[in-house]
């Protein structure tokens, strides 16, 4: 599974006054404490601070590859912010989170990840909105996909969003958001996906538990991405046993190491 890091992220009231205040340290404590637990990208978001949010994220970019070198994903619909953190960028190939065929944001974006040659979290959404069935998703997979790969972007590079929506919204949200990420590895094994996890529970009791849920059943779908708090153990647990459920993990031996170490809560 590819973990994106979701803990540095403004819109988070415990985070939000270190970027706000330009405490490295808190920050650098968040990153380091992400990449040990097994994050394979830090996302980082300065999204709440308008006006001031080139600036700032690409101030957190700076702070946390100064203590490690994991790559970033630059969590932004900003062109302009995203630009900001993609020129002090030295932590290898970033993900650029994100664009979408919305076509102003698709052409401010693309331009960005072919200078610096970035990976594409590319969400399933488009001028007419979010679409609610698998079928509008799929269908918007699809052109984003043909049209970034047309201007050169390795599949290997996208990764697509299926667009996680809560279910206490809409009874349908969680089924339509495993079957596009079914569809999609189906059709592309070749392309990632990046799936938002926890807003799969939003305004439900138990958080944790939907989140649980729904991660082990996207990932029997295809879902090997996913952005999600490396730092719970319980989620971090569930991962390496659908690992090996699901034969990713051959023969176990990366649950096996996990289990030793102490990593597995159960």
């Amino acid at each position: 599974m590819i973990i994106i890091g979701e803990k540095i992220n403004s819109t988070l009231k415990a985070v939000r006054p270190a970027i706000e205040k330009y405490d490295a340290a808190a920050i650098q404590s968040l990153a380091k404490k992400q990449a040990d637990a097994g994050a394979a990208f830090i996302d980082v978001n300065a999204g709440m601070f308008h006006g001031t949010e080139p600036e700032r994220v690409a101030w957190l970019v700076e702070t946390v590859q100064a203590v490690t070198d994991k790559p970033f994903s630059i969590d932004s619909p900003s062109a302009e912010a995203v630009a900001a953190a993609l020129k002090v960028n030295r932590n290898g190939q970033p993900l650029i989170n994100s664009i979408t065929d919305e076509k102003a944001r698709f052409d401010a974006i693309l331009p960005l990840a072919l200078e610096y040659k970035a990976k594409l979290i590319a969400l399933c959404m488009d001028d007419t909105g979010m679409p609610e069935t698998a079928d509008g998703r799929f269908a918007i997979a699809e052109r984003l996909i043909a049209k970034l790969t047309g201007a050169g972007v390795p599949l290997s590079d996208i990764y697509i969003d299926p667009l996680v929506r809560p279910v206490s919204t809409g009874p349908r949200y969680g089924v339509a958001a495993i079957e596009t990420i079914r569809r999609v590895k189906t059709e592309y094994p070749d392309a990632h996906i990046a799936c938002g996890l926890s807003n799969v529970s939003f305004g439900l009791p138990a958080r944790k538990l939907v989140n649980q849920a729904f991660l082990v059943a996207a990932m029997a779908a295809g879902m090997d991405g996913a952005i999600l708090d490396p730092l719970d153990t319980k989620l971090m647990s569930l991962i390496w046993a659908a690992e090996a459920l699901l034969g990713i993990d051959e023969y176990c031996l990366e649950y096996l190491d996990k289990f030793r170490e102490g990593l597995i809560e159960v």
